[in-house]
């Protein structure tokens, strides 16, 4: 393995991709560090605390956020809203391309098709970015989050304040897309993943320090408790089985026999090759979870804000606990269901059987059983609700795991969401795309990839 790195730096085109990639990585968590001037920063950690102490919906959004978009509301960053707004933007452009015929022909028309639906997206995405901001300070303002010198004699804030606060945040957010878009082009990798990794990753060493932390506060190591060193090995031994499950159903598919059809140019005879369609079992990746605990938020902060209006009313309180994550079954069947309805969703719209058909039959390709054409689109649907059937079980093992974790071991949700959810199957699928694309390199000059 070190033998085959060494490789890798000995590439100079491959050693300045890496290089520049690590780059500009450095700069987004430096910009990440850089706080914004108006923020009183010592009261919103007290304040984020409390929230996710009390486990109320809004400190479970905030939490989503920065998990999934390489956000840092809770510390009102310049690059605070992370690429929030781009992923935004680019999933409500994916979702209209299937249903709205302008753009679902743009994107038939290839590569100007695209960068025409990329443009639209970036547009959408600081649209986006001043709408958020400009909300987000406001409720800075509303929770007392602000330095009391930046407030009129009111209680509000300037015009021209919010104003440069919100063209600071947008700007930030802005430069993280373009960031990403110039990893893609000069780096390695996927950009945007690669800062979502990055954010994910830059988490780990606060949760290994809270894990750590009562055996060093004890100064010994003893079994059982909370500081129990047995604990810390099965949590080293789940951590590491359910790596790889997760990386064995990424990798997982389904390959459909294929023939191609003969045909014969002079002398010669052409095609008749046998070759497979190969059609992953998680088709739908990562969306489906995160749309699922998204989608859950909602009742949390509903039946929170109203069980404050209504202190009297007892069944709102039962319903915003039962909505409460790890507090009960309520909340785990329903996370369970949404990723079961979002997987076969998402799939629907990213997977079109009559497509891949009629690709197979222009290219003069069939599945051996099966005529070409609407019989063969009727067989690929039949297969994939079948293996998305398996996927979405997956998904919501891998969704549930960090709840249940957190509830048998006792621990917190910080060290248990690196078992499962949605940043461990970020990190696997970036990491994987990442190795290939690495691997394109190295066999493209005859050398062995890094994972042969």
């Amino acid at each position: 393995m070190w033998e085959k790195i060494r490789i890798v730096f000995t590439i100079p085109e491959l050693r300045r991709k890496i290089l520049l990639t690590l780059v500009m990585l450095a700069i987004y968590r430096i910009g990440w560090q850089i706080p914004l001037p108006i923020v009183n920063h010592r009261e919103m950690s007290r304040w984020f605390a409390q929230q996710r102490e009390s486990g109320t919906g809004l400190g479970q959004i905030f939490e989503y956020a920065a998990i999934f978009s390489a956000s840092q509301l809770s510390q009102a960053t310049i690059f605070g809203l992370g690429i929030m707004p781009y992923i935004s933007a680019s999933i409500i452009f994916q979702l209209l391309a299937s249903v709205y015929p302008p753009l679902e022909q743009l994107q038939k028309e290839g590569e100007a098709g695209r960068k025409k639906i990329n443009e639209y997206t970036r547009y959408a995405t600081v649209l986006l970015c001043i709408g958020q901001s400009w909300f987000y300070v406001n409720f800075l303002v509303r929770n007392g989050l602000v330095y009391d010198h930046f407030l009129s004699s009111s209680g509000t804030l300037s015009f021209w304040w919010q104003l440069t606060t919100v063209l600071t945040m947008t700007a930030g957010a802005t430069f993280l897309m373009w960031l990403g878009e110039q990893i893609d082009e000069y780096g390695i990798g996927n950009g945007i993943s690669l800062l979502i990794m990055a954010g994910i990753l830059a988490r780990m060493p606060e949760a290994g320090i809270s894990l750590f932390r009562p055996m060093v506060e004890q100064g010994m190591i003893q079994l059982g408790g909370e500081a129990g060193i047995d604990k810390v090995v099965v949590l080293l031994g789940l951590f590491v089985g359910v790596v790889f499950g997760v990386v064995f159903i990424t990798l997982g598919q389904r390959r459909i026999p294929t023939q191609s059809a003969k045909h014969v140019r002079g002398r010669r005879v052409y095609g008749g090759t046998r070759q497979y369609l190969p059609l992953r079992v998680n088709q739908a990746g990562v969306m489906p979870i995160v749309f699922a605990s998204s989608l859950l938020l909602f009742p949390s902060v509903l039946f929170s804000y109203l069980a404050h209006l209504y202190p009297k009313a007892t069944w709102l309180r039962e319903l915003e606990g039962a909505f409460h994550r790890g507090d009960g079954y309520t909340y785990n069947i329903l996370y369970i269901a949404l990723i079961y309805f979002f997987c076969y969703f998402w799939t629907a719209i990213t997977f079109n059987p009559k497509d891949m058909a009629d690709n197979l039959k222009n290219y003069g390709t069939f599945i051996p059983g099966y005529r070409p054409g609407r019989r063969t689109a009727e067989y690929l649907e039949k297969v994939m609700v079948r293996i998305t059937y398996v996927g979405a079980g997956f998904l919501a093992l891998v969704a549930i795991v960090p709840t249940l974790i957190s509830s048998w071991m006792h621990v917190t949700y910080n060290i248990a969401s690196f078992y499962g959810g949605t940043s461990l199957l970020i990190a696997v699928s970036v990491a994987f795309d990442l190795v290939q694309k690495i691997d394109s390199h190295l066999v493209m000059r005859n050398y062995k990839g890094l994972l042969q």
